[in-house]
């Protein structure tokens, strides 16, 4: 069974205006609310691609309940932990270009953490966990660490999509997959990679401190991955980039149903490739007959 976690999910407001002026009454052209949160969005799209996942984290709320009303009519599992304060609710305002307001979302106690302790404790060694996405400032920065040590008593394959320190802290327990975008790769080694050349070594480094496999993307300059027996490089497919929320966990989600299906590792980075794409080519998360329709055009050679 695949489970996603996330920890901090959201309600994404995502309204659209001619043009933004402070001060000034603004009027949208078209309003949209979406479940959201980095393991809630690989779960979606798992769900797009015919993978069955269940989705875990906490909510709260009348914010927190629409979220889990929205996932189930989308026939996706959930089994939320439950906590006091509203899930909170964060705006993407777009008038030509993209701005966000991230709220910071409830408090988590003591009794929250070891209820989503006692869930990770269940896992088989026949289970995916992802791992994605900011930690609520109530929760230990720990907390990944502590979660990712549970995976491997229990024989439990993790991934893991998180930044800086957090994501170096969970290296040595092997994740399968992560997944680093140029910028993040960078931030990680305080260097700036702009390019698959430059990437490549940092990569590199990433398998041996422990990642079985490490996909980093680079916008329109495509994406490479990276683990001990192979080092691969694709070309993205063309198309105009209409929305960059969701492109990454899409990534994730790619390569995980077609990991699933083909344990071949060239044929998981195709999907996950185009999976990205479609996202980003998209208004919302990708759809299955749109990845497919990139398929052909994701160019992946050996380097």
């Amino acid at each position: 069974m695949i489970y996603t976690l996330t920890l901090n999910p959201s309600i994404d407001y995502v309204v659209r205006l001619e043009g933004f002026q402070l001060g000034e009454l603004n009027r949208t052209i078209s309003e949209e609310k979406f479940p959201g949160g980095k393991g809630i969005n690989v779960s979606r799209v798992l769900n797009q691609l015919g993978m069955k996942s269940k989705a875990l984290g906490y909510i709260g709320g009348f914010t927190g309940a629409y979220i889990e009303q929205y996932l189930q009519k989308e026939r996706i599992a959930t089994d939320f932990v439950k906590v006091k304060e509203d899930t909170r609710i964060n705006i993407k305002l777009k008038t030509g270009q993209e701005s966000e307001i991230n709220a910071k979302g409830p408090s988590i106690t003591e009794h929250d953490l070891q209820l989503l302790m006692d869930q990770i404790r269940k896992l088989k060694g026949e289970d995916l966990i992802v791992l994605a996405g900011s930690i609520p400032a109530t929760l230990p920065e720990t907390i990944y660490e502590e979660l990712v040590k549970i995976c491997s008593e229990k024989g439990a394959r993790f991934v893991v999509d998180a930044e800086g320190t957090l994501l170096k802290k969970i290296l040595p327990y092997q994740p399968l997959l992560i997944k680093p975008n140029h910028h993040e790769l960078g931030d990680l080694f305080h260097v700036t990679v702009s390019s698959p050349e430059e990437a490549i070594p940092y990569a590199k480094k990433l398998v041996q401190m422990g990642a079985k496999n490490v996909i980093v993307s680079l916008a329109a300059k495509g994406a490479i991955l990276i683990n001990e027996n192979m080092s691969l490089r694709a070309e993205v497919p063309k198309g105009m980039v209409k929305n960059s929320v969701g492109a990454g966990d899409s990534m994730v989600a790619g390569f995980l149903a077609a990991y699933d299906r083909t344990s071949n590792i060239k044929e998981a980075f195709r999907y996950s490739v185009a999976s990205g794409s479609a996202t980003a080519f998209s208004m919302g998360l990708c759809s299955k007959d749109m990845v497919e329709e990139l398929l052909p055009h994701v160019q992946i050679r050996e380097i």
